[in-house]
C-alpha cells in the first residue's frame, strides 16, 4: 500500500538533521541525549508555556531555531517508565508516526533520567510507527507522489527514513525482526478487509492464501468439486447464488515438534455478504466487503507465526464463499446436509457465516485432531449490541483455552469479553424439520450463532471469536487509523508464543 517508513537503530548520537522526537519523563525531564540536541534549551522553555508535564503520549513540538541543522523538536510524554507495558511503547510509536507530516529524515531519542529502555521497547517503538502509518490507498492514483513545478513530472515520494537511538541497537534490531513478522501478518489481514469485493472473490483470496507458500507453510485449495465430495452442504449452500466459485485454503505451519499435535485457527471467509434472500438493506451493505475479517485475521496469524519461524505446528483453515443473489441463490426454508452428516434448515440465508463456519470446523477437526479450535469471524451484529466495538465477544467450551485468549487479549490489547453458552440457549436453535435451524429467537443472538457453531466442534476444546464490532469500522487507536483493523492477528500470536511453542 502506502509507503511505508524504513527503520534503522543506532547508538545515542546528535542528530545532524531532521525532526528529532525526544522522550521526556513524568517530570518533564530529559536525558543526557535529548539534551545534546542543538535546540534542546528551546524545549525546556516550552514546557512550561505549553503546561507540558510528560504525561504519557502528551507532546510539544517547537521550531528548531535559525542556524541549527533540525526541522523540529518534538518531546513526547513517556510518564512513568518503569510502569509501562508492551503496548504502551507500541502506543508511543504510533503517536510519533503521527506526528511525522512530511519529515523526510526523522530521529528518535529513547533515553529518559533514572530509567533503562531495552531493545525489546525499543522495537516496539518501531512496531508502533509501522502499525499507525498504515494506510489503504492502492486505488488512489496520485498517491505518494510530490507536486510537479517548473514544468517537471511529479516525482515519487521518497519513504520516510526513522533512525531510532538506543541503548543497545543490536538488541533493538534483533527484537524487531520478530515484531515485523507480527506486522506483516497484521498488515496483509488490513489489506484483505480492506479490498473491495470485485478485486477480492474467493478465488483471489485462495491465490493471496497460497502465497505464503513463500514462507514455508503448506497450502491447499480445495475447489467446489472437492468440497461436494466431502459433503459440504452447508458451505456450498451459501456459495450457490454466486457465479464466483467457493474455496477453501488448508494452511500448515508445522514449526514444531512431528509428533505434537497442530493447533488450528478457523475464518470466516464471505468476501462479500448481500444477505442472500434474505437481503441486506442497501444502507451500509458496502461494507460487507469486510465480512471476510475472520479469514483475514488467520491468513494474517499464519503468515506472522511462519515469518517469525515460530515453533508450533498449526492449521488454519479459512471458508471462502460469496453470498450472493440470482435464481439459484438459497432460498428461506431450505434444509442443507452438513459435512458432519447433521441436517440445517436455513430460516435466514443472512446468518450464513455460521453455515460456512460448520463445515470448515467439522472439516479441520475431523483431519487434523488438533489440540483446540480458535475460529474467528464477524458473525452477528448482536455482538456489538452486547459490547460495542471495543471488545469482541469470546465464547467457549473449555475454561483455560478461555483463560488463556483473554489474557493474550489484554496483553495486546485486542480485548476479549466471555458470553455464555447452555442448553438454554441451545434448545433454540431445535427445528421440527431438520436437526437445527440456523437462527433462534429475537434475543441473544450472539450466543445462539455460537451454540450453533458448537454441534460442530464436537469435544474439541474451541472457542468462538465474534469480530464484527472490531474487525472492521472499529474505532481507531494509535496504532491503527484503518477501516480493516487486522484485529486477532496479535491476539493469537500471543497465545501462541506464551502458551504453546517450544
Amino acid at each position: 500500500m502506502n509507503s511505508r517508513p524504513s527503520i534503522a537503530f543506532a547508538k545515542f548520537a546528535a542528530p545532524k538533521k531532521g525532526s528529532v522526537f525526544v522522550l521526556a519523563a513524568d517530570d518533564g525531564g530529559l536525558g543526557e541525549p535529548a539534551k545534546a540536541c542543538d535546540p534542546a534549551k528551546t524545549l525546556d522553555r516550552a514546557f512550561p508555556v505549553a503546561d507540558f508535564t510528560g504525561k504519557f503520549a502528551s507532546l510539544v513540538e517547537v521550531l528548531a531555531p535559525e542556524g541549527t541543522p533540525l526541522d523540529r523538536l518534538l518531546a513526547i510524554g513517556a510518564g512513568k517508565v518503569s510502569g509501562l507495558d508492551d503496548y504502551a511503547w507500541l502506543k508511543l510509536g504510533g503517536t510519533i508516526a503521527a506526528s511525522l507530516r512530511k519529515a523526510t529524515e526523522v530521529a528518535v531519542v529513547l533515553d529518559v533520567p533514572g530509567a533503562a529502555i531495552g531493545g525489546k521497547q525499543a522495537a516496539s517503538v518501531a512496531a508502533g510507527i509501522l502499525l499507525r502509518s498504515y494506510a489503504f490507498d492502492k486505488y488512489k492514483t496520485k498517491k505518494d507522489r510530490d507536486d510537479g513545478q517548473n514544468g517537471k513530472a511529479a516525482e515519487p515520494k521518497k519513504p520516510v527514513k526513522v533512525t531510532i537511538h538506543t541503548a543497545d541497537p543490536a538488541a533493538a534490531k534483533k527484537a524487531f525482526a520478530d515484531e515485523v513478522a507480527i506486522i506483516d501478518g497484521v498488515l496483509l489481514a488490513r489489506d484483505l478487509v480492506n479490498e473491495p469485493a470485485n478485486a477480492l472473490g474467493p478465488v483471489e483470496f485462495a491465490a493471496r492464501a497460497k502465497e505464503l507458500e513463500a514462507l514455508g507453510v503448506k497450502v491447499e485449495i480445495l475447489t467446489e468439486k472437492e468440497m461436494k465430495k466431502l459433503g459440504m452442504g452447508s458451505l456450498l449452500g451459501v456459495a450457490q447464488g454466486s457465479p464466483r466459485g467457493a474455496r477453501m485454503a488448508v494452511m500448515q505451519w508445522n514449526g514444531g515438534k512431528a509428533k505434537d499435535s497442530p493447533v488450528a485457527f478457523v475464518g470466516k471467509g464471505v468476501t462479500f455478504d448481500t444477505g442472500g434472500n434474505s437481503m441486506k438493506p442497501a444502507s451500509g451493505m458496502e461494507d460487507m466487503k469486510g465480512d471476510m475479517g475472520g479469514a483475514a485475521a488467520v491468513t494474517g496469524l499464519i503468515h506472522a507465526l511462519a515469518a517469525r519461524k515460530a515453533k508450533a505446528n498449526v492449521v488454519g483453515v479459512i471458508g471462502l464463499v460469496e453470498n450472493a443473489v440470482d435464481g439459484n441463490a438459497q432460498r428461506p426454508g431450505d434444509i442443507v446436509t452438513s459435512m458432519s452428516g447433521q441436517t440445517i434448515e436455513v430460516l435466514n440465508t443472512d446468518a450464513e457465516g455460521r453455515l460456512v463456519l460448520a463445515d470448515a470446523l467439522w472439516y479441520c477437526n475431523d483431519r487434523f485432531q488438533p489440540k483446540f479450535m480458535v475460529n474467528l469471524a464477524t458473525l452477528t451484529g448482536a455482538v456489538m449490541v452486547a459490547l460495542g466495538q471495543h471488545y469482541a465477544g469470546l465464547f467457549s467450551n473449555n475454561d483455560e483455552l478461555s483463560d488463556r485468549l483473554t489474557a493474550a487479549g489484554q496483553a495486546t490489547q485486542e480485548r476479549l469479553w466471555r458470553l455464555p453458552l447452555g442448553a438454554e440457549y441451545d434448545k433454540l436453535i431445535d427445528s421440527k424439520n431438520a436437526d437445527m435451524k440456523n437462527i433462534g429467537g429475537r434475543y441473544g443472538g450472539a450466543i445462539i450463532a455460537a451454540q450453533f457453531l458448537q454441534r460442530f466442534v464436537k469435544e474439541t476444546p474451541w472457542a468462538h471469536l465474534d469480530i464484527a464490532g472490531t474487525a472492521m469500522g472499529s474505532p481507531p487507536s494509535e496504532i491503527n487509523q484503518s477501516w480493516g483493523s487486522g484485529f486477532g492477528v496479535r491476539l493469537l500470536d500471543r497465545l501462541v508464543r506464551d502458551n504453546y511453542e517450544g
